[in-house]
Parts: structure tokens; C-alpha cells; sequence
């Protein structure tokens, strides 16, 4: 496995990052800028993953910007081991005191996190007008040794069933303003195979109904970094009550409004009155608490994506058409969301006609 972390051989005097936007244009200060940022929810996850990086070499004497191979391999040494629980008023050896509520993690992070937190200093390094070094043999070697350690198999959120589903729905509440809400996100989120971000940016001027179907344009995902539009086509279903696209006209007629955000928190209401829904998006944090609520705490916002995905290959869609609607860009991914490893229901030995 390579873990290519450098970004390119070193010039005598490289300018920094900083130092190309002073020197800049207006016009190319505008693209440098552009061309640094990433997908909202990874910009975040770099920005947490930095603060425990430099309080990691914090802790322990190391330079944090630019590194060197052995404070990398340190890190991500320390990012894979057990870590003891702190004790009461200890600190935890070390670590700042949690906030209230917060549980000290002791788990070993997920390869894939890990992977991001490299991703991570390797960004700030570009962004300082450092290097890493050139060669990371040592680093390279340390991450496949984690990499057999942990397991290579990235955790998925659990998938659902489509009678699942069904029962989750018929549970809610539809005389309520949030029981509108949460059926119409229910049904476009798995009907979509829509991220949690996307459910979160959408805007009601993105929908666009017609008698086939509701389109969906996308101007920018996690995939599509380049603002080029994508549309997700949803389909209309034979019951009204798991109709995606009847349930998301009936949440639209609520709202009263045809611009601004598609999914919005609801304030309390007097009792035996509909709520009022608010403007204010639901941030992605509600979304996941939204879908726990309604289908149970095992579940994830993700598992709308990967439920869509698991359904449609065991109905025996080909991968082209399921990346039409998820947006993927390799098989690979359609064979890691999708969740058939029970041995028992899922293997080509009972069909074997002995």
C-alpha cells in the first residue's frame, strides 16, 4: 500500500500559499482560493482533525508544521492504539478535560479516519508553503501495519429494509408539522440516495415536478467539486402514504413558500395546533437525530444512501443505473455500501439444485 503524502519535489525558495494570493491578481486570488476549498463537511473534519494533531505534538515537544517522517509516524501510531480511560480530574494523562456530556475516546480510530487526518496535515502543509518529505517509506510501512491491524473494511451505516421503512412510516404521527416533515425527507433521502449534506443544502428552487417524475439538480456534492449540475430523478409510488414525491408536495403545500430551504426545524406549537415551520435549515446533526428517531438509534442518516444501494442491487440493478442516482464514480464503492455479508441469506450455495 502507498500512502502518498508528498506533494512535489522541492523548488530552492518555495513561495508559500500566502505569499502567491499577496502577489496575485483579484481574478487569480479568486481561483487560488476556490481551488483550496473542499466539500463543507470535510473542510470541518480537517479543521478537528489539525486541532488534535498539533495538540498531539503539543504534548509531546514535536513540530507540528513542517513534520518530519518520525513525528507522522508517531501520530498515526497514536491514532490506532487503545488508549487508557482518564480517570477523574487526572486529565487523562495529558488530554484536555472534556466538555460535559463528552465521552473520553480510548477506541482506536477507523483506518479511513486516519487516512483523513493525514489528508488533513497534508493540506495544511500546502496551505503553509511547506513540503512533507519527499520520502515517506517509514510512514508508508507504518500505515499497512495499521492497516492489517485494524482491519481494511471501512464500518458502514446499517442498511434498512423497504417494509422497514414502510413500518417507520406508518409510525409517524402525520398530523403533526414534523410528521410531514419527516416522512417527505424519510421517503426523497432513501428514494434519492441522498447524502445527509445534500439533504441539508437543499432548496425548494432545486425541485422541479413533472408528470414522469421529480427531478432533483444538484449544483455541488461531495463528488462534484466543480459545480456542474446533477440531477437525481424521483419516482412516483403506486400508495400515497410512500409516494415520495406526493408526501414532499404535501411538506411543500405546509411550508407555503416556493424558495429557500427545503428542510427546516419546526418550533413548538400550542397543543392541538400545526406548528409553523421555521426557515432555518436542519443542520446535519438534526438530520441524524431525525432518522434515529424515526427508524431506531442502530441507523444513520447514511443508512437512507446505503439502504437505497443494498435494495437496488439485491432487485438486480445494474451498477450504471444506480450510479445515476447516487452519483458514484466507481463500482468500488457501490460493492463497499452495499451490505450483503450474511453468509446465510446472501450465498450463491443454495442455489446450487442439489
Amino acid at each position: 500500500m502507498r500512502e502518498d503524502l508528498s506533494i512535489v519535489p522541492a523548488s530552492p525558495v518555495p513561495p508559500t500559499v500566502s505569499t502567491q494570493l499577496a502577489r496575485a491578481s483579484a481574478k487569480v486570488t479568486g481561483f487560488l482560493e476556490v481551488g483550496l476549498q473542499g466539500a463543507a463537511n470535510t473542510e470541518r473534519a480537517y479543521t478537528s482533525d489539525l486541532k488534535s494533531y498539533v495538540g498531539f505534538c503539543e504534548r509531546h515537544g514535536l513540530r507540528a508544521l513542517p513534520a518530519d517522517v518520525e513525528t507522522l509516524t508517531e501520530y498515526v501510531a497514536y491514532l490506532a492504539t487503545e488508549k487508557p480511560t482518564p480517570q477523574p480530574g487526572d486529565g487523562g494523562g495529558g488530554e484536555k478535560k472534556k466538555r460535559k456530556g463528552q465521552q473520553p475516546l480510548t477506541r482506536p480510530h477507523s483506518l479511513a479516519t486516519i487516512k483523513r487526518h493525514l489528508a488533513a496535515i497534508r493540506k495544511a502543509h500546502q496551505l503553509a508553503g511547506h513540503r512533507l518529505p519527499a520520502t515517506l517509506d517509514a510512514l508508508n510501512v507504518v500505515m499497512e501495519g495499521i492497516a492489517r491491524t485494524l482491519g481494511k473494511r471501512q464500518d458502514q451505516a446499517q442498511a434498512f429494509t423497504v417494509e422497514e421503512l414502510k413500518q417507520a412510516i406508518r409510525r409517524i404521527d402525520l398530523e403533526t408539522s414534523a410528521g410531514l416533515r419527516d416522512r417527505a425527507l424519510l421517503l426523497l433521502g432513501f428514494a434519492g440516495a441522498f447524502r445527509r449534506s445534500e439533504l441539508v443544502e437543499l432548496n425548494i428552487e432545486q425541485l422541479e415536478f413533472t408528470e414522469r417524475a421529480l427531478l432533483v439538480h444538484l449544483a455541488k456534492s461531495k463528488t462534484n467539486q466543480y459545480g456542474a449540475v446533477e440531477d437525481k430523478a424521483i419516482f412516483y409510488a403506486p400508495t400515497m402514504d410512500f409516494c415520495p414525491v406526493r408526501c414532499l408536495r404535501t411538506w411543500l403545500n405546509l411550508l407555503g413558500r416556493t424558495t429557500g430551504p427545503l428542510f427546516v426545524k419546526i418550533p413548538r406549537a400550542a397543543p392541538r395546533q400545526m406548528a409553523v415551520p421555521s426557515d432555518k435549515r436542519l443542520s446535519d446533526i438534526s438530520i441524524n437525530k431525525l432518522v434515529q428517531k424515526r427508524l431506531g438509534p442502530s441507523y444513520s442518516a447514511h443508512s437512507l444512501r446505503v439502504s437505497f444501494v443494498t435494495v437496488a442491487v439485491l432487485n438486480g440493478q445494474s451498477h450504471k443505473a444506480i450510479k445515476n442516482q447516487t452519483k458514484q464514480k466507481t463500482d468500488a464503492m457501490i460493492e463497499r455500501y452495499t451490505q450483503l455479508n450474511n453468509v446465510v441469506s446472501y450465498n450463491a450455495a443454495q442455489a446450487l439444485g442439489l
